[in-house]
């Protein structure tokens, strides 16, 4: 199956967020608050993705406000964090949403990301994700994490279903 027919079976896209939705970087202040970078297109790009009628959600290995905000904000329901068995809580994911994993996209850019970008169907690295993970995955983004790696994902599927030209019309 080549990347196109593998974009078309995409239901369900999840994401890693450190080094994926950010650049990687957290910041905690004297105080012990952390702070990250989005990148205002990754969350169009998701924003865009369910406004084609697509799910969408965040399996990541830390805990953190910041992300709880971030996923509120873009209406993101499918939230799991503290995760370090990212596989067989993503299997469990799709079980709830009656979703094969042919119908799941996967971006990841380290080590712990491995046996999800596997299992998936579509499985991503984002431009600057360790060697393993763009070995294993189907597609690795010419954007950089926290670069607009997400919004390039995004678009990527959308013109391989044939809907962008739909959802940028309304623009």
């Amino acid at each position: 199956m080549n990347l196109e027919q593998k974009c078309q079976g995409v239901e369900l896209l999840l994401t890693d967020v450190d080094g994926v939705l950010t650049d990687g970087g957290v910041i905690l202040n004297n105080e012990g608050v952390e702070s990250k970078q989005f990148h205002i297109r990754d969350g169009f790009g998701l924003r865009l993705w369910k406004q084609a009628g697509f799910k969408c959600g965040i399996v990541t290995g830390r805990n953190s406000q910041v992300v709880r905000l971030r996923a509120q904000e873009l209406g993101i329901e499918i939230v799991r964090q503290g995760i370090q068995d990212k596989a067989t809580v993503v299997e469990e994911i799709l079980k709830q949403n009656n979703l094969q994993p042919a119908q799941l996209a996967y971006v990841g850019d380290d080590l712990i990301d491995l046996g999800t970008i596997r299992l998936a169907g579509l499985g991503i690295a984002v431009g600057d994700a360790v060697d393993e993970v763009k070995s294993a995955a189907d597609y690795t983004t010419k954007a950089l994490g926290g670069k607009g790696a997400i919004r390039e994902v995004v678009e990527l599927i959308l013109k391989a279903k044939k809907v962008w030209n739909d959802i940028i019309q309304t623009y």
